[in-house]
């Protein structure tokens, strides 16, 4: 094992596929010449030069459809956005193109790409550039979305979205980047679609993705302290979704906690919470409760982008309601 950062990770990972496999190329605004914006393509166009590394103008749309048009002819290329703001420009190829060709030619053609880029809420960026979009990309069919919460799953979930042979939405979260963590030295794969727990406890199941799967985690430790054991699910793909890891938590908890960044109407954590009640209704002892971001455009003053941010203390307090212990 070796600590190393979350951009890190994400570079091995798209190193390792790019060297194991001559059709897999990134491109996108700043990837090669100044490294990436947030330095995840640290190197690679020394490495594999400009033929596969390929910097673009600042043209969402067209970048992405350049790529859907490469994944068809069986190349496999890694787009990347700056961040996830900027892809709404591309929604038409991401959801028209790459997400229905495949239904839409009878299976003639796959799109086997991964878009990838940095998401969620960034630091004192204001409201265009600090938003959790992903409720939009779920509610796809034909796409997959990826949300990796720490080094070690960030490299084993993009080198399995590299090589899979649909379109994959992996989005980074931008504050992530500089985490360390233990990743294996050793060549490995994290299969999509399969959740994470992270901690094992009995009191109250705590599901988290992404940068709130840590919030979470330091929520279990302040809850420990007062006798409440919680166990954290981190779904790490959030389509398709790994109900059974959670079901079967809630089963033993008969409490949930749902978290997420975004916004709380028709967000993640609703659905989450739907499916719960579908399948775990009889092992609940109180309603699901959900910790979400507040239901407003992001602040740029820090008191106030605090504010409209889920907290530790926010998943505390609806650990202990869920738990009757408020």
């Amino acid at each position: 094992m070796s600590k190393i950062t979350y951009r890190e990770a994400l570079n091995q990972a798209m190193a390792e596929e790019m060297g194991r496999d001559d059709n897999v190329f990134l491109m996108g605004e700043e990837v090669a010449e100044y490294n990436g914006a947030y330095k995840v393509s640290q190197g690679l166009l020394d490495k594999f030069g400009p033929r596969r590394v390929i910097d673009t103008p600042i043209t969402e749309l067209g970048f992405a459809g350049l790529g859907v048009g490469a994944a068809m002819t069986g190349l496999r290329p890694i787009i990347e956005f700056m961040t996830w703001n900027f892809a709404m420009l591309a929604l038409d190829q991401i959801v028209n193109a790459a997400a229905k060709m495949k239904y839409m030619s009878g299976g003639q053609y796959s799109v086997p790409m991964v878009f990838r880029g940095a998401g969620g809420s960034a630091a004192r960026v204001g409201a265009q550039h600090s938003q959790s979009l992903e409720n939009w990309l779920v509610n796809v069919p034909g796409l997959k979305v990826v949300m990796p919460s720490n080094p070690a799953d960030a490299k084993g979930l993009l080198k399995a979205s590299i090589r899979d042979n649909d379109t994959v939405i992996f989005i980074e979260n931008e504050i992530n980047y500089g985490d360390v963590g233990e990743v294996p030295d050793s060549e490995y794969l994290i299969p999509l679609g399969k959740a994470d727990v992270k901690l094992t406890g009995c009191d109250v199941t705590i599901v988290a993705h992404s940068r709130m799967t840590g919030f979470a985690l330091a929520a279990a430790k302040e809850l420990a302290k007062e006798g409440i054991e919680a166990e954290v699910v981190d779904p790490r793909t959030i389509r398709p979704l790994d109900e059974n890891t959670i079901i079967q938590s809630v089963a033993k908890t008969n409490c949930a906690v749902v978290v997420e960044e975004g916004w709380r109407f028709a967000g993640i954590g609703a659905e989450i919470s739907a499916r719960i009640m579908e399948r775990a209704f009889d092992d609940l002892d109180s309603p699901v409760i959900r910790v979400t971001g507040k239901d407003v455009p992001m602040p740029y003053a820090a008191n106030l982008e605090s504010l409209a941010l889920p907290s530790v203390r926010d998943i505390v307090e609806a650990a202990r309601t869920a738990c009757g212990r408020a």
